[in-house]
């Protein structure tokens, strides 16, 4: 499938029926009347208990780990030095678009999360990192207004960095704030550990930090109202179907089968790219789980970023599959020698799959490296390129066959050079 051609400022955006508003807006970008108008930036009197109410809310990174916010919260704060709060906002991940949008539409709330976030953990200096300069320019507009109004005890800055797969890494974003290169570096030490000028550092995702004023306006039995036990709240999904990319917010533990229905997709469904390019291809037997962390990672796969691309019945997996891991193989960092030679052989057995020109042995190593290749450089980018080509093997076997005996009606016209497929342009 081709890369789409539309932009944040205009991909549609829509609430799934029933959901109280939360994140999304009616449009427009809002102004600190508006922000302030509907509660926004209440005084924060007590830290430790939002951070209770956080955790009672279970909120959940929004950034592809999933990973608690009031454990992290807890582990950053408890450091032997005052700690550096960063908003990461740098979505590096082509097929998604809902950090660009908050920060875009909804500057004032992402400060917001900032600032309370920085409260919980005790830090006076905050960046939000970000390449988008639609992005960048919307929250230095906000910040202005917002130190207008007297919130001056916390020194928030931007910090633009030029766009790429690995910049929002959360090491990468660590040594592009130190100076260096926006890429990823081994681990130990992590972030939380040693980060921005060697204090301890929480890199929280711009979904995640949004959530906040939500929590503290309404408390976490509020939040729970949506959602599931395990993954509470909504969240922000970037859809592609054949013809369409809509920013949706959906309330946890829906089905992809209810979303598209509500969206009026009646199309058929080959499969699909879920999570990003990171969490890899599902079969239409997923249109049927649970859009919840749990559910999810049971049936195979991953929510990731929320990204999800539908594959009608006129595209071959294969071809996708093709394109994400060419997408990889040019867009990894370059610095790990597994992942630069990985990415790239892997790359061309599956696009040699893909033109029917590939071997049974091909396909057998690629199944190894599939296995022998998972864990390893500074970040996970050969790790979703593995997912790739593993949900391949695993979920379009009979497909794979085809390609194996070059038979492949779909990909007849695909011609010679395959795009990053549900590429969400900027």
């Amino acid at each position: 499938m081709s890369a789409t051609a539309e932009s944040a400022r205009t991909i549609p955006t829509d609430r799934y029926p029933g959901l109280a508003p939360r994140l999304l807006n009616a449009g427009g970008v809002e102004g600190i009347d508006e922000y302030l108008g509907g509660g926004g930036y209440a005084p924060l009197r007590d830290p430790a208990a939002l951070l209770d109410q956080v955790a009672a809310a279970g909120l959940r990174g929004r950034g592809g780990a999933a990973f608690p916010l009031a454990r992290k919260i807890l582990t950053v704060r408890g450091g032997a030095a005052t700690p550096i709060l960063v908003a990461n906002g740098e979505e590096g991940e082509p097929s998604s678009v809902k950090d660009k949008w908050l920060m875009r539409h909804r500057p004032h709330l992402v400060l917001d999360g900032v600032r309370l976030a920085a409260a919980m953990i005790g830090a006076q200096q905050a960046y939000v990192y970000v390449s988008d300069p639609a992005a960048a320019d919307s929250i230095e507009r906000a910040l202005g207004e917002f130190n207008s109004e007297g919130w001056n005890e916390l020194a928030v800055g931007v910090h633009r960095v030029e766009p790429a797969y690995v910049a929002g890494e959360e090491t990468a974003a660590v040594r592009s704030l130190n100076g260096g290169p926006a890429l990823p570096s081994d681990k130990p030490p992590r972030p939380f550990e040693r980060g921005v000028d060697d204090r301890p550092t929480q890199i929280s995702n711009v979904e995640t930090l949004s959530n906040l004023p939500l929590i503290h306006s309404h408390g976490g039995v509020w939040y729970r109202m949506a959602g599931t036990d395990d993954s509470t709240g909504s969240f922000l999904m970037t859809l592609t179907t054949p013809g369409e990319t809509v920013l949706a917010e959906v309330p946890f533990g829906v089905t992809l089968r209810d979303v598209l229905a509500w969206r009026g997709y009646d199309g058929g469904v080959s499969g699909l790219l879920m999570g990003g390019y990171f969490a890899g291809l599902a079969s239409a037997q997923m249109l049927d789980v649970a859009l919840d962390y749990s559910s999810v990672a049971v049936a195979g796969s991953g929510l990731g970023c929320g990204a999800i691309g539908v594959l009608d019945e006129s595209t071959c997996p294969v071809t996708v599959a093709a394109g994400v891991l060419g997408y990889f193989a040019v867009h990894n960092a370059g610095q790990c020698g597994s992942c630069f030679n990985g990415t790239s052989a892997m790359a061309a057995v599956v696009d040699g799959l893909r033109l029917g020109r590939t071997s049974q042995e091909d396909l057998d190593r690629l199944r190894h490296w599939t296995h022998d290749l998972r864990g390893r450089g500074a970040c996970g980018t050969l790790d979703g390129a593995t997912n790739a080509a593993a949900t391949l093997l695993r979920e379009f076997p009979e497909l794979v066959a085809s390609h194996l005996d070059g038979v492949c009606v779909l990909c007849t016209a695909a011609g010679d050079n395959v795009p990053p497929p549900f590429w969400v342009g900027q």
